[in-house]
């Protein structure tokens, strides 16, 4: 446990030092009494944390664990971190963000983003940890959308090199296969047929499995196919099929114009391009609306039920978790960016619909560390928030780039995602139970207030710095997001401009948050207590808000703002996250629980 600042519990020290300090890669320096990440069970792949006791020929490394078990490992088999306090990463990050300022104002603001990084008040990226202030050439983005591969075996390896090179530097990658011909279609080429979008978004589920990032995760894939293409019925029941696609996550792209099939109980066409249109090689980028406005010719394959469309997405749900569904004309309406570049996919978890190229620049806000008293922290909060936006606009020019189209495209909207983790920390501080009315209008009040903050500072950014260089005040206004924003930032935005054309998303933070010790993204906590099992036996550990509450209150009975997910109807949940969204000009990444006696109809 790491005391003082920045204080992680055994876990999240783990996380720490095998996820995001920085390491000795070539463990040049590597001597007894180093601590080390080893590997402590090969078949596996489990790491824990040890100390070196003795190193034998240079290659047999003996590691005494921190419970006391000895190894002997390879030298391959260990990590050693030069980072060994988390203090140390934190200085590290906020010095290499700061340099992005003006000189004589650089010292200013690596002060105050350490101020925000200490007591984990914010929480930035995984990438950004791991990558900022060090001379690896490593992203700093979590995620990225590439954009659907040219219907060609060309065009598919072109995509599939970028994915690699993508994930080999730490980020995760959203695509969207509609552009690819469905299973049967003609390939003049060759004199054959395609075998389909679906095989082909096996290939690069496959790919993911093999790409490790930085030893210690897998790559992560978002794979969309749109509602209208012919192979929509495969795709849907993908995850269901065994080796099908195994590596990635897959949401069906929804229309306007489908959901109102399935309410009328309307027939549906899955339809695709003519192959043989002569503008199809050139043209044909996945993008049906466009495509049929400049003229191009497209062929029916089936006309389907659109309810049974609709149920098949609701019964693999119920059966899989997947897939999810991307509403794609509703997003587009609300987005910031529709007037230059449409939403084509999302990143893995969700949480960012982004155009080609388009990527994923985060940081989450601890709300846990904003509550004394039952009192919120509003003027912290408040300071939290808008060192934030510029710790995170800031990002966007330090980090490196390996594709120029990803320069171009971010650098021309400097797009960042501002979220939050510790929600239910917060609202059990703030003795709010999670999903109910008061809650949701203390959320509704928080999240407001977060958002204007936000958008606030990025106006002054922009009179500071200048507008993003897409920016066009006017068509941004006419976004449904802006419309629904208070009239002071709507005209300050007119006056002064707006630096990012969006702020706000919620990330999962599944590994930073669990790192820090909080409730991750806006999630309840699952459980409030379990048992680990180690090899020093079985302990019974809880939540630490529980804990602390536990041990002020014995033998009393848990109150009832205490709510765990499971706890929650499904509807609480929902109800919890459009209260945020409201506020929120990107998405949101949430699991809903459900019971396991849920049917497939109250799932759909």
């Amino acid at each position: 446990m790491s005391a003082g600042k920045n204080e992680l519990t055994a876990l999240g020290r783990k996380i720490f030092l095998d996820r995001y300090a920085l390491k000795d890669v070539k463990k040049e320096t590597l001597a007894v009494g180093d601590i080390v990440v080893a590997v402590s069970n090969p078949r596996t792949g489990q790491r824990e944390i040890g100390t070196v006791t003795s190193i034998k020929d240079g290659d047999e490394i003996v590691v005494t664990l921190d419970d006391g078990v000895v190894l002997k490992v390879k030298r391959e088999e260990i990590d050693k971190p030069i980072e060994t306090e988390p203090g140390q990463m934190l200085n590290r990050v906020a010095k290499g963000i700061a340099a992005q300022e003006k000189k004589e104002i650089r010292s200013k603001w690596e002060k105050e983003f350490n101020w925000i990084l200490e007591d984990w008040r914010f929480v930035p990226g995984g990438r950004i940890l791991t990558g900022a202030g060090t001379d690896q050439n490593l992203t700093y983005f979590n995620c990225y959308v590439i954009p659907s591969p040219k219907d060609s075996r060309g065009g598919i390896m072109t995509s599939l090199g970028q994915m690699t090179e993508i994930m080999s530097r730490g980020g995760g990658v959203g695509m969207n296969l509609s552009s690819l011909r469905p299973r049967h279609a003609y390939v003049k080429g060759v004199n054959g047929r395609s075998s389909g979008s679906v095989s082909w978004g096996g290939l690069f589920s496959f790919v993911t499995g093999l790409i490790e990032q930085g030893g210690s995760r897998r790559g992560a894939l978002m794979l969309i196919l749109n509602v209208w293409h012919p192979d929509i019925m495969d795709f849907i029941n993908s995850k269901r099929e065994m080796g099908k696609i195994t590596n990635a996550n897959i949401s069906v792209g929804i229309t306007d114009e489908f959901m109102a099939a399935v309410r009328s109980d309307k027939k549906w066409n899955t339809v695709f391009p003519d192959t043989s249109d002569p503008k199809y090689n050139t043209d044909w980028d996945g993008d049906l609306e466009a495509w049929i406005k400049k003229g191009g010719s497209t062929v029916v394959y089936q006309t389907l039920k659109a309810k049974e469309v609709w149920n098949a997405i609701v019964e693999s749900a119920w059966a899989s978790a997947e897939p999810g569904v991307f509403f794609m004309d509703r997003y587009n309406q609300m987005s910031n960016s529709w007037y230059y570049s449409s939403i084509q996919s999302t990143n893995p978890c969700g949480e960012q619909g982004l155009p080609p190229w388009g990527v994923c620049n985060l940081g989450s806000i601890n709300l846990s560390q904003f509550v004394k008293d039952k009192t919120v922290l509003w003027d912290d909060l408040g300071r939290t928030v808008r060192s934030s936006v510029r710790f995170l606009d800031n990002v966007i020019d330090d980090t490196p780039y390996f594709f120029e189209e990803n320069r171009k495209q971010q650098q021309g909207e400097r797009r960042i995602g501002l979220g939050t983790m510790g929600l239910a920390d917060m609202l059990i501080k703030m003795e709010l139970a999670y999903g109910s009315e008061p809650s949701l209008k203390f959320i509704d009040e928080l999240y407001k207030f977060i958002c204007v903050e936000a958008y606030d500072e990025s106006c002054n950014l922009a009179q500071e710095k200048g507008s993003f260089s897409f920016f066009d005040a006017e068509k941004l206004l006419q976004s449904g997001f802006m419309k629904q924003m208070p009239e002071e930032i709507r005209k300050k935005v007119r006056t002064h401009g707006l630096r990012n054309v969006t702020l706000l998303t919620q990330a999962p933070t599944g590994t930073t948050g669990t790192m820090v010790g909080t409730s991750t993204g806006i999630e309840p906590y699952y459980f409030w207590e379990w048992e680990r099992t180690g090899r020093m036996g079985t302990n019974i550990e809880r939540v630490k808000v529980y804990d602390d509450w536990v041990k002020a209150n014995p033998g009393k009975e848990k109150p009832d703002y205490f709510v765990s997910a499971m706890d929650l109807a499904p509807e609480g949940h929902v109800y919890v996250q459009a209260a945020i969204q409201r506020w929120v000009d990107s998405s949101i990444s949430k699991t809903g629980n459900t019971p396991k006696e849920y049917t497939v109809e109250q799932t759909g």
